[in-house]
């Protein structure tokens, strides 16, 4: 029986990432520029496959921005390239939006070590799955997003299993409908790109699509957190020269003042642009800013205005 349903789980054939692309026949003979002209015009079919899922990343958006709001996690899980792609998405949600980094995580098949190179026999084992995502303890405040192209990862399948089974809200990613993995999940996320240019490499079109959808929820859930001022990350972490620069001119913008009056409110906000910007919007001190930026949970749009109506 159990190696019924495994032959279910693994048989590929059928999805329509692992079918052969009529697009890319023959791709061995043409020339480098008739090669990046097919795998362009495949890449452009991605995002219309994204905009088809719209109404579910939305939903899973909301889900995420409750859940962190409550103090509680986002944790990713993935094998090969779709855990790849959430480690990135996780490492880069500290110095965008100065989250702790503990609050958006990645759980991927192999471990770190996986992250620079293959360790894809990983991904056919359920147990190192509930394995890994246990010593996360996922819980009822937490939303753990499965990532699988095929939708049949044993991994991925059996870490989000898990964690539903703990009361965490459960999100499943895949380029295939009606998978396991979306089976799984409370919302299903399915963005079908189809066939690759190179078959079953599904680190092209069906990465690329992963890539984009993260980058709607960790922004997304952010944004609605209040981590993001109009289109501006105001939440920006001043963790080296550049980041420093780009703060000042984020406070430029968002305010509407000159560089040098910029950078005065930087060091009287102890180099804070969201404390910053609640002094210059609201006319209040460093602490009352920083006051009603805690009392507000962070969200500076609503810090502005609640200082705002104080004054009033």
């Amino acid at each position: 029986m159990k190696d019924t349903v495994r032959r279910k789980i693994t048989d590929l054939s059928g999805l329509s990432t692992e079918q052969t692309n009529p697009a890319s026949n023959d791709l061995d003979l043409k020339s480098s520029l008739e090669i990046v002209r097919i795998i362009n015009s495949e890449d452009a079919k991605v995002a219309a496959a994204v905009e088809r899922a719209l109404p579910e990343i939305a939903k899973a958006i909301d889900v995420i921005a409750t859940a962190l709001q409550n103090g509680g996690r986002l944790i990713y899980v993935g094998t090969g390239t779709s855990g790849r792609i959430a480690a990135l998405d996780a490492a880069e949600c500290p110095p965008t939006f100065s989250t702790n980094p503990k609050t958006v995580q990645f759980v991927i098949a192999g471990g770190v070590k996986a992250l620079g190179a293959a360790v894809e026999a990983n991904e056919d084992s359920r147990k190192f799955g509930e394995a890994a995502i246990a010593k996360k303890k996922p819980g009822k405040s937490d939303v753990v997003v499965g990532i699988a192209a095929s939708g049949r990862t044993p991994f991925t399948i059996a870490a989000l299993t898990y964690a539903r089974r703990k009361g965490a809200k459960t999100i499943a990613l895949a380029c295939n409908p009606n998978s396991p993995l979306g089976k799984a999940a409370e919302i299903e996320i399915v963005v079908e790109v189809g066939p690759e240019v190179i078959s079953g490499s599904t680190r092209m079109k069906a990465g690329s699509a992963q890539k984009m959808v993260l980058n709607m929820l960790s922004s997304g859930a952010m944004t609605k957190l209040g981590y993001v001022y109009g289109n501006l990350m105001v939440n920006v972490a001043l963790k080296n020269e550049k980041l420093a620069e780009r703060a000042v001119i984020i406070l430029q913008r968002a305010a509407g003042i000159t560089r040098a009056k910029a950078e005065q409110a930087m060091k009287a906000a102890g180099n804070s642009v969201p404390v910053a910007l609640v002094m210059l919007k609201a006319g209040v001190t460093q602490s009352r800013a920083t006051q009603v930026l805690k009392t507000n949970r962070g969200h500076v749009r609503n810090a502005i205005a609640a200082a705002n109506s104080e004054s009033a």
